[in-house]
């Protein structure tokens, strides 16, 4: 069973940083993307940014300019630097990896457990 386990969140004041780390485990032979998502009381999850396994990346309007995705293949990590928060950004974040557990065969998405972010002053 694959299994994804984010962590780094926490409690910041505006303008701090955070970075959020999400570590997959499991037997696979691909990651094919890597995402993080946010959720805020009573509103939707939203998409945040994604990286495709060739290294592109995207980013929704909200958060350019200020968070940036990246990896570590070897250690099968994903990472979600934060910088300039804005208590706007307060929510649980998720991340959302497209997993091949053998190359050559459709990838499944799996999800992190969350983990809270919180900017306030």
């Amino acid at each position: 069973q694959v299994q994804l386990v984010e962590s780094g969140g926490g409690s910041v004041q505006p303008g701090g940083s955070l970075r959020l780390s999400c570590v997959a485990s499991g037997n696979f032979q691909h990651i094919a993307a890597m995402a993080w998502y946010r959720q805020a009381p009573g509103m939707q999850r939203e998409w945040v940014a994604a990286m495709v396994s060739g290294g592109a990346t995207n980013y929704a309007d909200s958060v350019k300019g200020r968070f940036a995705i990246s990896r570590d293949s070897p250690k099968n990590t994903a990472y979600l630097q934060m910088n300039n928060l804005q208590p706007e950004d307060t929510a649980v974040y998720y991340c959302n990896m497209n997993i091949r557990k053998h190359l050559g065969r459709p990838g499944t998405d799996y999800w992190g457990q969350g983990t809270q972010v919180t900017v306030s002053s």
